[in-house]
Formats: structure tokens, C-alpha cells, sequence
């Protein structure tokens, strides 16, 4: 459907949201290229990084910075509450009219901003960066990547696009929407593809990180992806079903086989070797017990969402706030 788009100028105030974790061999560099790029931009930004349980130095270098700079704020949470959880503090606490989110290891570009900013003064509420290419990264990494993104289109949402991250320009309107949902278990992608506001993407080239080790091995994109799933789809809950019925058909069959030979033997008098009941019983306990096992346990991970959203309890907790506009805004 296509969406009516009105023309705007550029943001007033520009808020740029880093998530950090241990990311202190990367900051230097972070700073060198920000600053230079900002130079250039030509527009008034507050930076905000979000302290998510840093265990090095990263939070001293990040109020050391703040304390040259302010434009620098940051907010350093309680303990490590995970990526998606400290973007959604980070837009808490913004004050711009469109927000950046991009992640501190320059794999992401800044200079992209520059095309996504293009975009919003055409009027398109979020702007996001499909990858082209993932420089410095294995075959593996990018072959579970692929993967990764294209079911998470047919699990999540439809419109979910394909090779993006979390690397994207918001309008204000856009976060007051998703300021608005607060489930626990977040997966801002697919939020963003829920609203419905108008999208589009810039294309660029990912860049290799520029130092320290990166913070999504496989089994974080194996639990964000299931997390994903769970939170945003019921097919996994009619997968279980289906594959009941599978099982069911599965156990039929062989139960029909079983019969006949036990005809072949005991009338017909053909002379077959016959051992009777335990390979149909094996099989179907086998083929029966697995089924009712996937099903349960499809089922126990959405009780535990069930479970963590009636508690009602906090998305993130701030241990403490630096900068004049994170310190005056106190969001719950």
C-alpha cells in the first residue's frame, strides 16, 4: 500500500543512541569518527550512549567524555539488560525530533545518516540500512545471517525487510509509537515493521568492526531469533499442531502396515519372519513421545512470556544519568 509522504525539514534536535557493552578498545575510535562526521553534519545533536552492565572501563570513558562535551549523554543501567532493551532506554530518554540508533563498533557507518536524513525530509518515518555486503566477516557468520533474516520475514512480519539490523532513523512520531509498547521480550525490527509508518532504506557497505569482539556470537542470534518468533508470531504454536497431525498420520500408517503384515502371517500363512508388536510399539512411542515433547515445549516458551509480561516489572533500571537532558527527564 502506498503511504502519503509530506515534506519536512531537517530535525531540530538530531538524538543518536549507542548501546555499549564493554566496548572500551572501541570508544577512541568512536570518538575520533564522530566528532569529525558531526563537524560536517552541521546540525544540533545530543549523543546518548547506554551503559548496558559494561564490566571494563567502558563507563569511565564514557563519563569522561560527557564531562567535555555536552552533547554527550549517558545512561548507565543497573546491569546487563541486552541490546534491545538498552536501544528502548536510549529512546526513553531522547529529546530529538528523529533519532538515530547505531551501534558503537563503526560497522555501521555514521556518514550514512547523512542519506537517511535525505529520506526523512521526503517525509518517510523510518529510514533503515539494508547491508550490500558484510566486510570482515566468515562464511559461517554470513550464511547464518541469511538464514536468520529470512525467517525471520515469514515467523515475525511480512514486511520485515531483509539484511537490516538495528541501524536506522526514527521520526519522533514513530518513537512515541514504540515508546508505547512495552513488552519485555523486544525485538525492535520487528516493531518497527508492525507500526506501519513509512519505510524505506539507504544501502551501504557493513564495515569490519573496528576493535574488541563482537557482541552477537551464535547463540545470541539463535536467542533473538527464537525470542523473536515467540514474541511476534503464533506459527510456532501451529507448526506443533501440524506436526502433531504429521506424527498422527505418521502412526496410522505404520499402524496399517503392522496390520497387515500380522494378515500376511497369521492368514495368508506367508512365510515371513514376524515379531509381533515390538517394532510398532517402538515406533510409535518414539514417533508419538517426540511429538508431544516439541509441542510442550513450543508451548512452555510462550507460558514464560506469558509469565515475565503479568509481572509488570520495570523494562531497565538506571543506576545513574549524565548529561543535562537525560538528568531532567525521568521516564518510568
Amino acid at each position: 500500500m502506498e503511504k502519503y509522504l509530506e515534506k519536512r525539514s531537517n530535525p531540530k534536535l538530531l538524538s543518536i543512541i549507542i548501546p555499549c557493552y564493554n566496548e572500551e578498545k572501541v570508544l577512541p575510535f568512536l570518538k575520533d569518527r564522530l566528532m569529525q562526521f558531526l563537524r560536517r553534519l552541521g546540525l544540533k545533536v545530543e549523543i546518548i550512549f547506554v551503559n548496558d552492565g559494561s564490566r571494563d572501563n567502558t563507563i569511565f570513558q564514557l563519563v569522561e567524555w560527557a564531562n567535555s562535551d555536552p552533547s554527550i549523554q549517558v545512561l548507565s543501567l543497573s546491569r546487563n539488560f541486552g541490546h534491545q532493551i538498552a536501544v528502548t532506554a536510549g529512546m526513553d530518554y531522547a529529546s530529538g525530533d528523529a533519532i538515530v540508533i547505531m551501534d558503537a563498533d563503526l560497522q555501521d557507518p555514521p556518514e550514512i545518516i547523512i542519506e537517511m536524513l535525505a529520506k526523512y525530509r521526503e517525509g518517510y518515518d523510518v529510514v533503515y540500512g539494508q547491508r550490500l555486503t558484510r566486510t570482515g566477516e566468515t562464511l559461517f557468520k554470513k550464511w547464518t545471517a541469511w538464514i536468520f533474516y529470512r525467517i525471520m520475514k515469514i515467523l515475525v512480519h511480512k514486511d520485515l525487510p531483509l539484511d537490516t539490523g538495528d541501524f536506522r532513523l526514527i521520526s519522533r512520531r514513530c518513537v512515541n509509537a514504540l515508546n508505547g509498547l512495552r513488552e519485555n521480550h523486544r525485538f525492535l525490527r520487528g516493531m518497527n515493521a508492525w507500526i506501519g509508518f513509512p519505510q524505506t532504506p539507504v544501502f551501504y557497505n557493513r564495515d569490519p568492526r573496528i576493535a574488541g569482539e563482537t557482541k552477537y556470537p551464535l547463540k545470541k542470534m539463535l536467542s533473538l531469533a527464537v525470542n523473536a518468533a515467540v514474541s511476534f508470531s503464533p506459527i510456532p504454536l501451529r507448526f506443533s499442531l501440524a506436526l502433531g497431525f504429521f506424527i498422527a498420520f505418521i502412526g496410522f500408517l505404520v499402524g496399517i502396515y503392522a496390520l497387515f503384515r500380522a494378515f500376511q502371517h497369521f492368514i495368508l500363512q506367508t512365510p515371513i519372519v514376524y515379531n509381533p508388536g515390538w517394532a510398532t510399539i517402538v515406533t510409535l512411542i518414539c514417533l508419538i513421545g517426540g511429538s508431544i515433547l516439541i509441542s510442550i515445549g513450543i508451548l512452555g516458551e510462550y507460558v514464560a512470556r506469558i509469565f515475565e509480561e503479568t509481572k509488570g516489572r520495570p523494562l531497565y533500571i538506571v543506576e545513574f544519568a549524565k548529561g543535562k537532558n537525560v538528568q531532567r527527564k525521568k521516564v518510568q
